[in-house]
């Protein structure tokens, strides 16, 4: 062989050499870049998913926060009928290998829609596990732990009964997320604002307490008694100034405040003359609470009632054996005549 050939020969098994290593070379970039683009893609939707869930509305840290451990977000709905007064909205992700939500929201300014989930919160008697929530925010915490917003909507003017129009906006945090209270409130809080704007009801924007407790409270996590004397400062500041029947040291659990469409004082005397005794007044605000009162159309006995911003607000009383009818009456009218005054009410009646 000539050395032209020789050299020919060097070339062409060099070429194909250095051929074979760049296919190999892009090969493995391309496996490489696949790999990057697989590994990235569940933080890209996740990404994806909070900048649009519901509107923009839900700020990244908390729901960070409240998704920590959960898995990588799973999808997210929006659905609007501004005609029709509701809007709903939900963030969800993967977890503990079922899909689940990490927060979820409902809204409504129809009466019909309210009166609905007020019956789910305040069934029967109306003496339902439910507490107030954090600050001054109107609403209330149920035991299931959702939290429900009640706003005048002073965009939306009176319904045909003469009635100032109102919004209810129900929050629920997902699973394993009610431990993290601060959390829950910087998250629904800019969706209660959110749905006011495309319900067009015009309320005041809502801000988170600075105080939100250490956990959202349940059956499991109410909050503390406190000695009726240090009441003054609550939503059951009456209990401080009320006659208590029998003597000793009477603890106050306050479960509603002045912004609250429900809730109770509950007063409980352990180690009494009587044994354990224990009285409850509830209030409820609103002419859905008219339901609570009455029995086949005629109102119960111990009840009272008042006008309050253009509806219905009732009293009622719930008491141990030991205190009387009597006492019972005197109480009912102490603690109605304190949230009359607390809330601007007029027309206050007692019955039986």
């Amino acid at each position: 062989m000539t050395e032209g050939h020789s050299a020919l020969g060097y070339r062409s098994l060099y070429g194909g050499w250095a051929m074979r290593r760049w296919w190999k070379v892009c090969c493995a970039a391309v496996a490489v870049l696949a790999l990057a683009g697989w590994l990235c893609a569940p933080y890209v939707k996740d990404r994806w998913l909070l900048r649009t869930a519901c509107d923009g509305a839900l700020p990244s840290g908390p729901v960070r926060q409240l998704a920590a451990g959960g898995g990588h977000f799973a999808g997210a709905d929006t659905t609007e009928h501004a005609g029709l007064g509701d809007y709903e909205c939900d963030l969800r992700f993967a977890g503990h290998g079922d899909a689940t939500w990490v927060v979820r929201m409902s809204a409504y300014t129809r009466r019909d829609d309210r009166d609905a989930e007020f019956l789910l919160s305040f069934p029967q008697d109306g003496f339902s596990p439910v507490y107030p929530l954090a600050g001054d925010l109107p609403g209330v915490v149920d035991d299931a732990g959702e939290l429900q917003f009640l706003l005048r909507c002073p965009a939306l003017g009176k319904d045909a009964a003469g009635r100032p129009r109102r919004m209810l906006v129900v929050a629920a945090p997902g699973k394993d997320t009610t431990r993290a209270p601060r959390a829950v409130y910087e998250t629904v809080v800019p969706l209660v604002n959110s749905a006011s704007r495309h319900l067009g009801c015009g309320a005041k924007p809502l801000t988170v307490p600075k105080d939100t407790g250490s956990v959202l409270p349940d059956s499991a996590h109410p909050p503390r008694g406190i000695p009726v004397s240090g009441a003054a400062g609550t939503g059951c500041g009456w209990a401080a100034r009320a006659r208590l029947p029998l003597s000793g040291n009477w603890q106050v659990q306050p479960l509603l405040n002045d912004t609250s469409p429900g809730g109770r004082c509950d007063l409980t005397l352990r180690n009494g003359p009587a044994g354990q005794t224990e009285l409850s007044l509830a209030a409820w605000y609103g002419d859905w609470s008219d339901r609570l009162v009455t029995d086949s159309g005629v109102r119960m006995p111990l009840t009272a009632t008042a006008r309050c911003d253009g509806e219905a607000a009732n009293f009622a009383i719930r008491a141990s054996k030991s205190i009387g009818d009597a006492r019972r009456r005197v109480l009912l009218r102490s603690f109605a005549e304190d949230q009359v005054e607390r809330h601007g009410c007029s027309g206050l009646r007692l019955t039986g």
